[in-house]
């Protein structure tokens, strides 16, 4: 017949393998314990009317204990599920525990409350995105380097092998038929057309020289500005038929042509050129001498 007094004595003055004490307190490491400290009303091993809650695979089951299964320690307890809602979950133990001493209730319900608070807990740091520190062996750390620098040697070799082979089909070493593999032989072709269509563009970047005239429009530009300022047909032509009486005697069937320049200074020039028109006109004056009469005309080229 099991007495808890009894077994409360031995537990608690002489030795009980869960037992911790520690500097604040004495604790209980039984994992049915409701409080988790070692005293009479929440030891599970000297009560033989006791409940509590535990989880298994992120579920909330309600375990209660009977003086009438002490006898059969395979069916000692018996294991309800609990509704994953806190308010479903409370109805439930009150409906299992409704004859059951209040403050073992209380201390259930507790239980239950902080289990769900350390779930919503876990699942928000679930959630959060985290730094995971990871350490590696100096063993690995060692042999990683060495086979890097293994692999490192061996692309060098491979590469100068592979120079050294092309230098020597290029000079014909080997005669003119070869089982090439396909993807080097794409490869070298790709390459030297790289370098052909490199030296194109730098062909076709050299800058070409030329030269321009430029002056011819401002040639044309003096020669309208000089014919400004020429007089009329009525005044200025009496005077040169004067000057070119005196040389009739020298050549009676020659032509002239003159053509009058002015020179002025360009930044009058560009000033008087705003209101002139597109079209760049030239006066021609035309002088001829037969049989002692002088005769002279103005025209106009365009």
């Amino acid at each position: 017949m099991q007495h808890d007094e009894v077994i409360w004595q031995v537990i608690r003055h002489k030795h009980c393998s869960y037992m911790a004490k520690i500097e604040t307190g004495i604790f209980c490491r039984n994992p049915y314990n409701v409080t988790g400290i070692c005293n009479r009303s929440s030891c599970p091993l000297a009560n033989s009317r006791y409940a509590t809650i535990r989880e298994h695979e992120s579920v909330f089951y309600l375990y209660m204990k009977t003086i009438e299964r002490a006898h059969m320690p395979k069916n000692l307890w018996e294991r309800v599920k609990l509704p994953r809602n806190y308010e479903k979950a409370l109805g439930t133990i009150d409906k299992h525990l409704l004859y059951w001493p209040k403050l073992l209730q209380h201390k259930i319900k507790q239980r239950l409350t902080k289990m769900t608070q350390m779930r919503i807990r876990m699942r928000k740091l679930a959630l959060k995105t985290r730094e995971k520190i990871m350490t590696t062996p100096r063993r690995d750390k060692k042999r990683e380097s060495r086979r890097e620098e293994k692999a490192i040697k061996a692309a060098v070799l491979d590469k100068a092998i592979e120079t050294e082979l092309l230098e020597r089909l290029k000079k014909g070493i080997y005669g003119d038929i070869y089982n090439y593999p396909e993807l080097e032989w794409n490869k070298v072709l790709d390459e030297e057309k790289q370098v052909a269509e490199g030296v194109e563009e730098q062909e076709e970047e050299e800058p070409e020289i030329e030269y321009v005239e430029g002056y011819e429009e401002l040639e044309e530009e003096e020669d309208m500005e000089d014919f400004s300022g020429f007089p009329s047909n009525g005044s200025g032509f009496d005077d040169d038929d004067e000057l070119d009486s005196g040389d009739e005697e020298e050549d009676d069937d020659v032509e002239e042509q003159v053509v009058i320049h002015k020179k002025g200074n360009r930044d009058s020039r560009k000033a008087d050129d705003v209101g002139k028109s597109k079209k760049k006109k030239r006066v021609v004056v035309e002088v001829e001498q037969e049989d002692g009469d002088v005769r002279q005309t103005l025209k106009t080229a365009h």
